[in-house]
């Protein structure tokens, strides 16, 4: 809360001394207590009182619906600690499957595939060919 250290507080006190006295100085401490323990008093009975409220509202029938149902299962994450786990786990010298194989060769014969096509036998038309010069035929 405060971050008042020991020097901090003996410089505190030489002051309090000075200014108020050595008569009375146990007076204003024995006041300066009793409104710290009023002061927890009161911040103690808000805490309670907006607890009730929250309680009263259903506030708190909410919170737990939430959390319940952002648990890792329901958010996905079991699945994603599983394939970080199976990539842990994967060893690159390991020699590869027969099936994982077939699945890359898949994948690269598709776009080999597709560069095949034949082109179009006409070229298509350029923009100078399209348009004719009126005074190169005269």
């Amino acid at each position: 809360m405060l971050d008042i250290g020991w020097s901090e507080l003996l410089i505190i006190g030489v002051v309090a001394l000075i200014v108020v006295g050595p008569k009375d100085l146990p007076v204003m401490f024995k006041t300066l207590g009793r409104f710290t323990a009023r002061a927890r008093g009161m911040a103690r009975e808000f805490q309670r009182a907006m607890d009730q409220a929250a309680d009263d509202s259903g506030i708190k029938d909410v919170a737990k619906d939430l959390k319940s149902s952002t648990t890792e299962a329901t958010a996905g994450l079991d699945a994603l600690k599983g394939a970080a786990d199976k990539f842990e786990k994967w060893d690159p010298r390991r020699p590869v499957s027969s099936a994982a194989k077939a699945a890359v060769s898949a994948v690269t014969a598709a776009p080999a595939a597709a560069a095949s096509v034949a082109p179009d036998p006409q070229p298509a038309a350029t923009p100078d060919a399209v348009t004719e010069d009126p005074k190169a035929q005269a």
